[in-house]
């Protein structure tokens, strides 16, 4: 189905031997390039719009760059990047290691995709503060969204700074410079009186920088869901996690390497290394790799309504994650009853699939639970009748299966981008592909299970469109997913209200009921709270969708989504916000299908988005 734009990934490589330790036992000053390159591609699922790396060394001489950086933009950024990091055929065979680029101690690699509307190469990670004076230089990079960058904004401006760019990215790299400044200049008054000046400038301040205070400094004020690594120009790396836990990050480390990523089993192929070695960045903890290559973990921020992002799990993470996987199977089993439901308990006359590609894992735990129901049923056929039971019975009763049939396939070769309008509509409907003769035409339901639906754009533009020509007696879309009432606001590409297909569909409810005072009401509370704190602000836009139970509302969501002309019945069953909970028992961040917001700047965004909705429509509506 329609993607969800991609969230963003890092990778951050700290080397804890000199270079030529990695020359002599991996034959390359190249080792942490490749480590990075091989981290980044890994999880190129997390970005499309752009890629950028970096790279500090602390053995560059004077007069010399230390610190490397390289970014472009587009889907072959991760390519481009690399191309152009690894060229070393110029350089002379003297020259020394830590005069090469990117060849240093400590890398840092970051895929992108926007969630606020801004691109191009300014607005790609990583964002460098440089100076001339090593301890004050600063590289970032994240997974994150803060809900309050007019905060932050004005905080920098009340510290007389003069920002270049309203990035939450730069204020943040802004923010966290002035406090590393602060913490230079007060090491070097506290030496300046024992040590000499160069001693100082370049030996103690760096020893002695306290990178936690820095942090608990810079991160007093934020509100949003973020995964944050940096590294300084003395090669101190460090990684924080927001104090909720929203968005996810992992780390490896032995006596050669630290390595930092979005996700575990990316560090688990690139390092070959167990799952129980790999650890999870705790809430409101940092992972720091000093200097001297001191390794030690802090908390910055108290943990606190710990919400860890549930469409991690349903969506957005790799599969091949132990738990992942895991979890998304349970998705599968946990709708068996809804489903039953939906084609009246008739088996016998029901094909089950999936829409490729991430519904597969939740589509082998559906079958898992029907194969153990159907167990079950058999089984009570037979102590039924085990004094009557024929051979021919017996037989017949132990041939009984689940059908299931690889339905939808995808295109991929097909682009819908090289032309507009009408025809590009055409050629979207015409991304899947079904399997002729799969199943019998008119006698037949047809089950597909999705991971979720969003806009419900591609299920109507070509999925229900190209299932309808199997000619099944009933279609039944299945999500794993709950349904999704509301925007994200924490650094994933769902901010318009309009664009859920759920949102449509209550809309729709209570126009057609006569309950348009709902949605008035509804705006004239979210309106009264635009000066109120973020703090004071509370979710009103729940009270549209109290009128209606969830089956109403999915029904309402298949009318929307039926295309016109469909000969089908067209059914969409989704997954009960417990069934979410049970499956993904640590993870319950839900605010997308609950409104329940671990920060209030969650309450903010999506209040403001109602308000932005609401007068979009109405003053469309009065032009």
């Amino acid at each position: 189905m329609e993607q969800i734009k991609h969230e963003c990934g890092i990778a951050l490589i700290r080397l804890l031997k000199p270079v030529e330790y990695y020359i002599e036992k991996y034959g390359t000053w190249q080792y942490g390039l490749n480590k990075l390159y091989l981290l980044m591609e890994k999880q190129h699922n997390r970005g499309q719009e752009g890629a950028g790396i970096g790279c500090v060394s602390a053995g560059t001489r004077p007069g010399t760059e230390y610190i490397s950086r390289e970014r472009a933009l587009g889907s072959d950024a991760i390519r481009t990047i690399f191309q152009k990091a690894h060229k070393t055929k110029n350089i002379a065979p003297d020259t020394p290691y830590g005069n090469i680029p990117f060849c240093g101690e400590a890398y840092m690699g970051h895929l992108r995709y926007s969630t606020t509307g801004r691109s191009g190469i300014a607005y790609i990670h990583p964002f460098l503060r440089r100076n001339n004076f090593r301890s004050r230089s600063l590289m970032l990079c994240g997974n994150f969204n803060m809900t309050n960058v007019d905060e932050i904004f004005k905080q920098l401006i009340d510290q007389g700074q003069h920002p270049r760019l309203y990035s939450d990215t730069l204020l943040m790299l802004e923010m966290m410079g002035h406090y590393l400044d602060e913490e230079v200049q007060h090491l070097y008054e506290l030496f300046k009186s024992k040590y000499n000046n160069s001693e100082i400038r370049n030996r103690k301040i760096a020893e002695n920088i306290d990178i936690a205070h820095i942090l608990r400094r810079s991160a007093m004020n934020w509100d949003g869901g973020y995964v944050i690594g940096g590294v300084t120009g003395n090669t101190d790396l460090f990684v924080m996690r927001d104090p909720h836990g929203i968005r996810p990050a992992f780390y490896y480390h032995d006596d050669e390497i630290v390595v930092v990523a979005s996700e575990r089993p990316v560090i688990q192929t690139v390092m070959n290394v167990k799952t129980e070695e790999v650890l999870e960045l705790m809430p409101g903890q940092a992972f720091i790799v000093k200097q001297n290559g001191e390794k030690v973990s802090e908390q910055i921020q108290e943990a606190k309504n710990v919400t860890p992002c549930s469409f991690e799990r349903i969506y957005f993470s790799r599969g091949s994650d132990r738990d992942i996987y895991q979890e998304r199977k349970m998705l599968g089993r946990q709708l068996l009853e809804p489903i039953l439901k939906a084609i009246d308990n008739d088996l016998d006359n029901t094909v089950f699939s999936f829409i490729p590609n991430t519904a597969e894992v939740a589509f082998f735990g559906m079958m898992e639970g029907f194969d153990d129901y159907l167990n079950m049923q058999k089984k009570q056929l037979i102590k039924k009748h085990t004094s009557e039971l024929s051979e021919e019975d017996l037989e017949r009763i132990l041939s009984m299966k689940i059908r299931q049939e690889k339905v939808t396939l995808k295109d991929i070769k097909l682009r819908t981008f090289i032309t507009e309008g009408d025809s590009r509509d055409d050629l979207a409907a015409h991304v899947y592909d079904i399997t002729y003769g799969s199943i019998i035409a008119g006698k037949d339901n047809l089950v597909v299970i999705d991971d979720s639906i969003v806009r419900g754009t591609t299920l109507k533009q070509s999925i229900i469109k190209i299932l309808d020509r199997l000619e099944p007696k009933k279609i039944v879309i299945v999500s794993s997913s709950p349904q999704i009432r509301y925007p994200d606001c924490y650094g994933i590409d769902m901010s318009r209200m309009d664009e859920f297909v759920v949102f449509r569909a209550v809309i729709a409810l209570l126009q057609e009921r006569g309950l348009q005072n709902i949605i008035d009401e509804t705006y004239e509370k979210c309106k009264a709270q635009s000066d109120l704190p973020r703090e004071k602000i509370v979710n009103h836009v729940k009270d549209i969708y109290r009128p209606f139970t969830a089956e109403e509302i999915s029904e309402k969501t298949a009318q929307i989504l039926t295309p016109e002309g469909t000969k089908a019945e067209v059914q969409i069953v989704y997954q009960s916000l417990a069934g979410l909970h049970k499956a993904c028992q640590n993870h319950k961040g839900d605010w997308y299908f609950s409104g329940n917001y671990p920060t209030a700047g969650g309450n903010k965004t999506v209040t403001q988005a109602f308000v932005n909705y609401y007068e979009q429509t109405h003053h469309s509506a009065s032009c």
